[in-house]
């Protein structure tokens, strides 16, 4: 009779925690589905970040080796082809990044928290509030961006000042206008020596 009782709890308890497991399960798929705007924004930036050298570059040799005349029509052109990337990039990564949240955020999200506190995970990024404290984080975060230039800049600009003169003549380049230092030269060969 002991053995009976003790194979019934036994079963009950594995029963309890496969439900327990599928429970969890179930709310960390939900706090995924809740976390897809999030995931499709960290997508968007990686994708925009990949791009930033390639248009920092091309933005350089537009205005340093195109006659002025023609830079708007090519700034237009090479947009036009960074879109098009961006277009074609971004779903891929994406989707991509859809796919992997399962399987390498899920297993972080079980780890760290019980059944509960992922139901209040879900409560919460799903509430009203939340949608409303996210769509104002922009402009909180931008209302602090532009204070915190304001404040610092009188003090940081004359050090990136320094910084870009410190730079330029370690490189040899021209400072304010000043003629570049003469690059460092090699040795002279030596001639051969006469026998």
């Amino acid at each position: 009779m002991k053995k009976i009782k003790l194979a019934v709890l036994t079963v009950a308890l594995a029963a309890s925690s496969i439900a327990m497991a599928q429970d969890k399960a179930t709310l960390v798929k939900q706090l995924l589905e809740v976390q897809r705007p999030a995931i499709d924004g960290m997508a968007r930036i990686l994708v925009n970040d990949s791009v930033a050298p390639i248009l920092q570059a091309g933005g350089e040799y537009l205005q340093t080796q195109v006659p002025a005349e023609k830079r708007e029509a090519l700034g237009k052109a090479a947009e036009a082809e960074v879109q098009k990337y961006v277009q074609e990039a971004f779903p891929i990564v994406r989707d991509k990044a859809l796919q992997l949240a399962p399987s390498t955020v899920g297993p972080l999200l079980e780890q760290n928290f019980n059944e509960d506190e992922l139901k209040q995970l879900v409560a919460w990024l799903s509430s009203p509030l939340n949608k409303k404290f996210s769509d104002l984080n922009p402009q909180l975060g931008s209302a602090l961006t532009q204070k915190l230039v304001a404040d610092v800049r009188p003090t940081i600009d004359p050090k990136l000042q320094a910084l870009n003169v410190s730079v330029a003549k370690a490189l040899g380049a021209p400072t304010n206008g000043q003629p570049a230092a003469a690059a460092p030269s090699k040795p002279a060969a030596k001639a051969p020596a006469k026998k």
